[in-house]
Parts: structure tokens; sequence; C-alpha cells
């Protein structure tokens, strides 16, 4: 049995050295005080969002006509903001529009940076609207040491790892670098924004201090601004009444609750959002996966040999020292990495079902369940490598350039 992550080397010390004793969750880190990860249940409480219940998830199989996606109906997709007001626009016949984003830190991004993108091509199919993807390139530059042109080279390399996954006749990627200095009805809302939040306020919701670069401090104006489809009068015909629909981790919430503080008095719709759960490390689900650590990720680039490497020697195993400790009292699940990482990629649930209270029980090893994991991850990323091959720059440049999607309005 590999085990060569086990329970006895599980480290909760934060970036200082001490162990936290609550959860931090903001844009910039996430630490969980707990083996186990986040404890979203508090999260809600304390962020004022909605758990998604199984009364939610019937109307979204009544509105779609099919199943909710499994990361819903596992509640890896776990919270909300008004998604019954969606749901009942969608059934009325009534636009919507969706809008994510990616902070470009890297030439390459890592699993955890594709699930929202996976979920968000969903419900762009299910629910047939556009979507806005955003290229925070500048708060890169403004919270790491990078040039301004890095930033905007890593935008591009970004983008095409996006592209195999969407239509550019429904989606529009735009970069904050290249966008907001072309779009007068972008930067007027950035401006609204600006004004309608205090110095104070932002403290308050982001921890800013007086050493903070007044870039920072302006920045959460440029992230709310593409969630009013003013922002966008090349594709929404300069309507300003189209709601929208944010799909992010919640790290990202903090955001979106000073947007929908804000929209209302500038005359914009709040926007509507889906929260999903954190990727974890491979090192353990107290942290989530980052791309400054190359031995905590697995990146859409790795090779076959990498990603065996990284999930037999890195990923955190919940299972029992000795073969002998674990066939007597099983495998934790809630802690194992491997096992988490197939709720996020394997989307078969009764297979889901099996490995779970096999590796629970003891039957199966951990080396077993990491070999299920690498296969899994190894036939993605082949697929995404090779349409990967496909996109060029001028491809990108595509779905970047200000247009009229499909959409009608």
């Amino acid at each position: 049995m590999s085990n060569t992550t086990g329970m006895a080397n599980l480290n909760l010390t934060g970036d200082d050295g001490t162990v936290p004793t609550e959860d931090e969750v903001n844009p910039w880190e996430v630490h969980a005080s707990s083996a186990t990860g986040v404890d979203y249940d508090k999260l809600i409480k304390r962020f004022g969002s909605s758990p998604i219940d199984s009364a939610l998830l019937s109307k979204f199989e009544t509105a779609l006509g099919q199943p909710p996606h499994f990361l819903l109906r596992r509640g890896i997709v776990f919270s909300h903001r008004d998604m019954d007001q969606i749901l009942a626009l969608h059934s009325q016949g009534k636009p919507f529009f969706l809008y994510t984003g990616r902070g470009p830190s890297s030439e390459a991004m890592h699993m955890g940076h594709v699930i929202p993108f996976l979920f968000t091509k969903w419900l762009q199919e299910a629910f047939n609207v556009p979507l806005v993807i955003q290229m925070t390139d500048d708060e890169k530059f403004l919270w790491k040491d990078i040039s301004l042109e890095t930033a905007r080279s890593y935008t591009t390399e970004n983008a095409k790892h996006n592209r195999p996954r969407l239509r550019p006749e429904r989606t529009f990627i735009f970069s904050d670098l290249d966008y907001i200095g072309s779009s007068p009805e972008f930067y007027r809302n950035m401006c609204r924004v600006q004004k309608a939040v205090t110095f104070n306020q932002a403290k308050g919701i982001f921890g800013f201090t007086e050493s903070d670069c007044i870039g920072k401090i302006s920045f959460p104006a440029i992230q709310a601004a593409p969630s009013f489809s003013s922002s966008f009068p090349q594709i929404f015909n300069s309507r300003s009444d189209i709601p929208c629909l944010i799909p992010c981790a919640i790290d990202q919430d903090p955001y979106f609750r000073m947007t929908r503080d804000v929209a209302p008095r500038i005359g914009c719709p709040k926007p509507a959002l889906l929260h999903s759960t954190f990727f974890p490390a491979l090192q353990g689900c107290q942290t989530k996966m980052s791309a400054s650590d190359a031995n905590s990720s697995v990146f859409l680039t790795d090779t076959p040999k990498a990603v065996k490497d990284k999930i037999n020697k890195y990923a955190f195993s919940g299972g029992g020292a000795t073969v002998e400790e674990h066939k007597k009292n099983g495998g934790n699940c809630d802690i194992d990495v491997s096992y988490q990482y197939l709720r996020f990629f394997l989307d078969d649930d009764q297979r889901l079902e099996k490995i779970r209270q096999d590796y629970s029980s003891g039957e199966l090893l951990t080396g077993y369940l990491k070999k299920e994991l690498i296969e899994l991850l190894q036939a993605f990323l082949k697929s995404h490598q090779e349409k990967r091959k496909a996109v060029t720059n001028e491809v990108v440049k595509q779905f970047m350039t200000p247009r009229k999607l499909k959409f009608d309005y």
C-alpha cells in the first residue's frame, strides 16, 4: 500500500508557523483549522449566504429538465445568493448572463483552476446564456512582483487553457489591462462603484492597511464592474437591467457582497452567486491548491509521469499507517486527498460511492485509490493538452475582441 503521506505528517500550521484556531478565508488567503478543511456551514453563517438544499436542487431540475451538475449534487457548489431568482427568470424566459474570472498569476494553470470553468461551461450550456470572463492581470500586477507586460502575457497563456471548453459565439474573455481603456461604459461603472464605497468600508471588507498601494484599494470596483450588463454595450445593446450570475469560489464573496450593496444605489440589479468549495492542496484539505507551490499542485501542463509521481509522493492519505491497520480500521475519506479529488472529477456517482464504501471499510487500499485518481487525471490532461495545442494567439484574439455575441437584446 502506497501511503507515503500519512496522517502523522499532516501539518496544520499557517504561514507564520502558528496553528490556526479558526478558518481564515479571504480573497488572498485560505487556511483551515481542521484536517477536514474549511467548515463551510460556519462560513455560510459568517458570510450570510444561503445553503444549496434539496429544494433548490429540485428547482434546478425542474427549470432545466435535467439533473443538476454533480458538483451541485455533491455539495461542492454549496452556497448561493439569489439563485432561486435566477431560476425564476429562466422559467419566465427572461435573460441573464454569466460572469466569472481568473487571476493569471503564472503561465500554468492547475487542476483547481479548471473546476470553476468546467462548472461555468455547464451553466452556460444548460441555460443558453452569454458568458463574460474577466482576466484580472491588473490585480496580479498590483499584488505580485511582476511587470505589466508579464501580467498581460499570463492572460494570453491562461486564456489558451480556457478556450477548449468554450464557444466564441457565446463567450467574451477580456483583459482588464486592455478592455478598461477601450470601454467608456466599463470605466463609468467603475467610477460609480468607487464613489459609493468609502475607504473605511473597503478596509473593513478587505483588510487594507495604510501601507497598501492605492491601486489595491481601487481594485474591488474593477472586479465589481463586470456584474453590470451596461459594462458590455456591444453584447447587451447598452441595456443596464440584465441580471448576472457569478459562479466562483467562496473566497471571492467579499467582492460581491460589496457589489450587491452598491448595485441598487447605482440603478443596477444585484448579482446572484453560486459558491464552490476549495480544491485542496496535495498535502491536505487545510489549504487550497496554489500555483506558487509546484509540489502542492497538479498542473494542466504536467506529463503523465509527473502526475503519477506527485499523487504517489505528495497526496495526503487518510489510510492506515500499515496495511493491517488500514484493513482493520478503514480509511478516512474526509481527509484523503485522492478521494477528495475524485469527488471533483469523477462524474459517476455510483462508482464514487463504491470507492467511498470500499476505502472506508478497509477493503480498498490507498495505493489502489491513488491509482484510480492517477488514471483519471492522466486521461483528463491528455485530452486537454491535445485540444490546447490547437489554440493559437489568433484563436485567443477571437475570444478577446469586443463584439456582439449570438444573443439579441
